[in-house]
Parts: C-alpha cells; structure tokens; sequence
C-alpha cells in the first residue's frame, strides 16, 4: 500500500525521523487556518501518489495565510498525471542549502534489502541512475542484521555526504530503517533530504510503501488506507477477506490459487481477441479452501461490477474437491437469490483435479440456466469471452 507523503511524514514523526511540522487540509480554508497556525511562510503541496508534482504545479510556497488559501484553491482539484488532487499538506517552508536523498527498500530480485543514497537530491532518482550512476550509492542491508550506526556511517560515506552533515545523516538513516521495520514497509524514500542554511538536516519529503500482508500486525495502518481514492469494489472484497484486483474488462474471473487465475487471465485475454479485444474484468483468489459462503462472497463481488458482462469460475480440485466446489458454486447462487441479489449474468465453469466427475454431475444436474460447464480451459476461456462480447453488444 502507497502512503501519500503527509502520511508517510506521519510515521516519520512516529519514529523520530526529523522533518518539518504540517498538516492535511481538504479546503481552502482550513489551508488558511493551518498556515495562520504554523506561522511565517509554508509550501502548500499536492497530495496525490505520483511523482512530478512540481512540474505541474502541485507544490507552492505562499507568504501568510491569505497566500496559502489562494495557492490551495489553485491546487485543489487539479488533475497530475491522472490524478485529482483532493487534499494538500499545508507544510512549514524550510530554506534550503543543500538536498540530498536517501531510500531503503526490498530488492526482490537480489533477495534482499538495499540502501540508496546520493548528494543529488531534488530530482527523480531514476534520472540520476540513468545519467550519474556513480552519484548513486548502493548499499545491501542484511535483514538480521540491519542498519546500524557503523553501517550507516558507511553508507553516508559510499555517497560522499560532507562531513559537516554526515553524522546526522547516519541518525536519520537508522531511524528510517526503525520505520521501515516497525511498519514491516518495502519502501521508505526521502527525496529531498535537505540541509538548512543553519546546518539542520530534514526528511522534506517522504514515500512509503506498506506491506499489506503484515496488515495483521499494525491495526494503525487501517486509517492509512484511501478509501476515496480506491474503486469501491475492491474495498468491499477486501472487507470480506476476498484477494481481489479489479481490472478493466468485462470477464470476471474466479478461481482457486493465484497461479491459476494468473494464467486464466492470459487465456482469456488471448481468447478475448476473437471478440473484439474482450478483457479480463479482476483478479480474484478465494483460495483452496472455498466454502460456499466464499463462493458466494466472491460470486457477489464480481456479478456486483457493471462492467462485467460473464463470468469465468476455473477451478482445480485439490485440497478442496471438486464435487465440494460445484456444490458451493450452486449453493452461491442459492444464497445470492436467497439475499435478494438476482443472478443474471451467465456463468461458465470449468473444473477439474480431485473429484471432477463427481462435480461436474452436481453441476450438470442443477440445470441452471445460467450455469455452463465446459471441459477445457481453453474452451471455457472463448466460450465466456464468446457470451461477453455477445452481451455486450445487446444480443
């Protein structure tokens, strides 16, 4: 999960990383009330989760209060990037005499953690690795281990920070890996990390990544989620403990394993070529032990987009066997029904792996008319997209 930086200066804050005192405001007026608070000159920034806010004029310095109103009546409601901007942080102005930056994050594909550091701050980093590498330290962190005051040091040093600054960065170094740790994150960047004219240094910026899986742990990290910026969809799957994706088709796909619906993805998006480039509509994983209550949840989530027009349900047996499986998908109709949820999308299913023949005779014989049983993958994969399209076009 992507903090918005007035968030992720908020975990700062928790873990004693020093930054410069702000707050989030919705409108114009409270900007204008929270400036007038912090007192003397402030930078009113977008909060959007992208990059290149300066660029498009989602950061502005404002004098006094007044100011602040007008630069956040401005910025409120822009579009960077595709994105509406519909909160600013009202943040202390810092002058700057020097900017730095600093990350740690998970490398997956080295299997371990990394520690970035340059004295050219201020700019995409991705643009100072394309055109200065050497500017750009690159340091690996052992997860027992960790960051401590030695290595720090020597990750301060591998990125020629000057020595009257140094010592501090190490500090702030350690205390970003405590947040990256005690937050279980995979990413927590400062860009910039300034010095003051008066030789402070300060986390300016910030962006974290939280790893959704150790959700369980921090039950702080609840209020952290955007739930006016997530689709609605995803947010009501993820209240009923469903892995849940949406996308931007109109199949919707469940199935049992997330290997599995990857690869149904594909399929159907190969087979959807057929029908005018029909796509997959979500990623959705009820797992290996599906219940019926599950299918239903799951069933309920899909057939809830009005995007989707079929539905592909790809199941192999395994731990669950495939008779379990057909009874849950019949009795989810059922329950569906039953709550006042009329089904009316068609439904194809294949299934196989352990018990399939048994399942597929309790689907054969529920005869629902919505239900479709096909044998194969790949014949279930042109069938739905077959009836999508079909659907769609009003037939």
């Amino acid at each position: 999960m992507d903090l918005y930086e007035y968030q992720a200066k908020e975990l700062f804050i928790r873990h004693e990383v020093p930054t410069t005192p702000g707050e989030v405001c919705t409108t114009a007026g409270d900007a204008e009330t929270v400036a007038a608070r912090i007192g003397g000159p402030v930078v009113v920034k977008a909060q959007v989760k992208t990059g290149g806010r300066g660029k498009a004029g989602g950061v502005k310095l404002a004098d006094d209060p007044a100011d602040a109103r007008a630069k956040a009546e401005a910025i409120l409601g822009m579009d960077i990037k595709g994105h509406t901007v519909h909160r600013v942080l009202v943040a202390e102005a810092s002058d700057i005499a020097e900017e730095y930056y600093v990350s740690f994050l998970l490398d997956r594909a080295n299997r371990t953690f990394l520690a970035m550091a340059s004295v050219e701050g201020g700019v995409e980093i991705e643009e100072v690795a394309a055109t200065k590498p050497e500017a750009l330290a690159k340091i690996r962190v052992d997860a027992l281990e960790g960051v401590s005051p030695t290595l720090a040091r020597e990750i301060a040093a591998a990125a020629n920070f000057p020595e009257d600054v140094r010592s501090q960065v190490a500090d702030i170094l350690v205390d970003l890996w405590r947040t990256m740790v005690k937050e279980d994150a995979t990413l927590v960047e400062v860009n910039p990390l300034v010095k003051t004219p008066d030789g402070r240094v300060l986390a300016l910026d910030g962006k974290v990544t939280l790893d959704e899986n150790a959700a369980f742990r921090h039950p702080h990290h609840e209020e952290l989620i955007d739930r006016d910026g997530t689709d609605a969809i995803e947010l009501r799957a993820k209240d009923l403990d469903l892995n849940y994706v949406k996308l931007e088709g109109s199949v919707g796909i469940i199935g049992n394993g997330a290997g599995l619906v990857m690869s149904t993805l594909d399929v159907v998006s190969y087979a959807g070529e057929e029908f005018g480039g029909v796509e997959p509509a979500n990623f959705l994983d009820i797992g290996g032990g599906a219940s019926a209550e599950v299918m239903a949840n799951g069933l309920d989530i899909v057939l809830g987009d009005p995007d989707v027009q079929a539905v592909f349900v790809n199941v192999f047996g395994g731990i669950t066997a495939c008779d379990a499986v057909a009874n849950g998908i019949v009795q989810a109709i059922s329950m569906l029904e039953q709550r006042g949820e009329s089904v009316t999308k068609p439904i194809v299913c294949r299934i196989d792996g352990n018990n399939a023949e048994e399942g597929r005779q309790i689907l054969n014989e529920a005869e629902h008319d919505l239900i479709e049983l096909v044998e194969t993958m790949d014949d279930a994969a042109r069938r739905v997209a077959e009836l999508a399209a079909a659907r769609a076009a009003g037939k």
